[in-house]
């Protein structure tokens, strides 16, 4: 598509047709795309003027795709919302993450037409934002690998990035790119190995990202092999990651190939290098999971981010992310303590891969009492902990619990009201009957 075409994304082909006619008749050039995926892939390999973006889609909503272009640095061109059943919230949020204005259908011309001028009019409203590394963090770890990359961002010349795996490789691939320019990554080795001059036209002026060299296999060297003469003439950027350290790679890369990739190697910090960064990703990613799955309103417990922030994390942010979106979509509406997340902890993993600080409480998945808070504080969380973990042991039998801990029913029940633990479904039917 030419930068000066207007996208249209809506999976209902009535309204692609009916829009891109009203617009062409009044000389706008229009690109065409039935989802986000599609999308996705032309937003890839160029920008368009402007964004009409439906947010009912059905494979990935356009709230969902509006947060990826702004999280990925992509959001640099007007984007208006469109739907028929959004809600007042819903535009607020759209607004929010940076989309200009928000129609509702059935769309009217007039509007249509004077908001349309009025995105291509005012570019100002929504300049580049300059990108961060912010989704991996914001800690000394993070300052330093931005201070690293940054005098990097817009030049050429191969960069491999080491690291163990979930990271953010990509994070950082993209933090290398240039305002709009293309940002290609080859899904399989088939694409590498059949289309490698395909992948390069597209890339042109842009990065070529290989997310995990572990992976490549002969074939695709091959394929790669033959566009490296060509990346300068293109002015493409090949940007590689591994997830296996160059000793490893040594045995399974052709080593010219290698030689060529690894002439700058920079190293991402594992998540457990900058633990402090934990509880403030866990609740970004916690809200995109409540937006992307149109859950009410949840958030974690102090101990249930000291939980969280103490956990080893093998799969560093990638299984951080798939941890918080399974609690949240398990969980009630409201606060998410540490008693559930301990056990879906506890199935991630099982052989006790936990921060070896205080490890005798980490095996039972209970995490320390904050010793800095006053005495009542404290011995509140420790009794709100204490009996979780009676009622977990005892599969929600409150009469059990009740003689476990040593308290009357009545005086139990008070006790969890003050401390706002709620009485499991099971056992509250029960009474009622």
């Amino acid at each position: 598509m030419a930068s000066q075409d207007i996208l249209i994304v809506d999976d209902e082909v009535g309204i692609r047709e009916l829009l891109s006619e009203i617009l062409q008749d009044e000389g706008y050039g229009i690109v065409l795309a039935e989802n986000a995926e599609a999308a996705r892939k032309i937003r890839n390999q160029s920008q368009p003027r402007l964004v009409l973006l439906d947010i009912w889609m059905p494979d990935t909503d356009g709230i969902t795709l509006l947060k990826e272009w702004s999280r990925n640095g992509q959001l640099t061109m007007p984007v208006v919302m469109m739907s028929g059943h959004a809600t007042i919230d819903t535009a607020v949020e759209a607004t929010r993450i940076g989309a200009l204005d928000f129609l509702e259908k059935p769309i009217g011309l007039q509007k249509l037409l004077a908001t349309v001028k009025r995105a291509l009019s005012l570019p100002s409203e929504v300049a580049p934002r300059a990108p961060t590394l912010e989704r991996l963090g914001s800690g000394q770890a993070i300052q330093e690998l931005q201070a690293t990359l940054s005098p990097l961002r817009g030049k050429t010349g191969p960069v491999l990035l080491l690291g163990l795996p979930g990271v953010g490789f990509e994070h950082c691939a993209r933090y290398l790119n240039q305002g709009s320019a293309p940002f290609i990554s080859p899904p399989s080795n088939e694409d590498l190995a059949q289309a490698p001059q395909e992948l390069l036209n597209k890339a042109a002026g842009g990065i070529l990202f290989l997310r995990d060299l572990a992976w490549l296999d002969r074939r695709a060297q091959i394929g790669l092999k033959s566009i490296l003469p060509r990346l300068e003439k293109q002015r493409v950027r090949l940007v590689c990651a591994s997830s296996k350290p160059l000793s490893v790679l040594a045995g399974q890369i052709e080593p010219e190939l290698l030689n060529f990739i690894s002439q700058l190697s920079i190293a991402i910090p594992a998540l457990s290098e900058h633990r402090e960064d934990i509880p403030a990703l866990a609740e970004k990613l916690l809200n995109d999971a409540i937006g992307m799955h149109k859950l009410g309103p949840r958030y974690f417990s102090p101990l249930a981010l000291q939980l969280l922030s103490r956990q080893d994390w093998a799969g560093n942010l990638d299984e951080l992310a798939n941890v918080v979106k399974s609690v949240a979509i398990t969980s009630r509406d409201g606060e998410i303590d540490s008693a559930p997340l301990a056990r879906l902890l506890s199935q991630f993993s099982p052989n006790g891969s936990m921060h070896s600080e205080s490890h005798s409480q980490h095996a039972t998945g209970l995490p320390n009492i904050d010793l800095s808070l006053p005495l009542r504080e404290a011995r509140d969380q420790f009794e709100k902990l204490y009996i979780e973990r009676q009622i977990d042991l005892s599969n929600g039998n409150m009469s059990r619990v009740a003689e476990k801990v040593g308290l009357e029913r009545t005086h139990l029940y008070r006790k969890l009201k003050q401390l706002g633990i709620a009485v499991p479904k099971k056992q509250r039917s029960t009474e009622e009957e």
